[in-house]
């Protein structure tokens, strides 16, 4: 892992009185979630996983 810093923020918020995380990736995509390894998992997967759903 490199010591170069990338620009890139990544936020994660707790919302509280739920076992509810609020992730914001750099790009601004939005996700929510109560596991935070998935949250994690997702915000670095970027840019796979950044995508609408869709129904099918």
């Amino acid at each position: 892992m490199s010591n170069t810093p990338t620009g890139e923020i990544y936020r994660i918020d707790w919302l509280p009185g739920t076992d509810v995380l609020h992730g914001t990736c750099h790009c601004g995509r939005e996700h929510t979630a109560q596991d935070p390894i998935e949250m994690w998992e997702w915000m670095l997967a970027h840019p796979q996983g950044h995508e609408v759903a869709t129904d099918d």
